[in-house]
């Protein structure tokens, strides 16, 4: 008797798992893929060449002599031109 619900519970336990992963593998097909980031335009630094982010980038100048910089050890040495 005894042999008999512990097989019961072994299939009910394989059973419950196998649904469950064919239900995680058709969620996962049915679920539409994420769009591609938007691309960032990066700055060059005419200092040492780095590339950087504008929003993250240190400045110098205004309008259409504006200057970015990786770091302000750079930013300096466009200053002491």
């Amino acid at each position: 008797m005894m042999v008999v619900l512990l097989r019961l519970i072994l299939v009910v336990l394989v059973v419950r798992a196998v649904w469950r992963m064919l239900a995680g593998v058709i969620d996962g097909l049915q679920q539409k893929p994420l769009p591609p980031p938007e691309p960032v335009g990066l700055v060059r630094d005419p200092i040492c060449g780095t590339f950087v982010v504008p929003a993250r980038a240190l400045t110098s100048g205004a309008g259409g002599d504006r200057r970015f910089f990786c770091c302000e050890r750079c930013r300096q040495a466009w200053v002491a031109r």
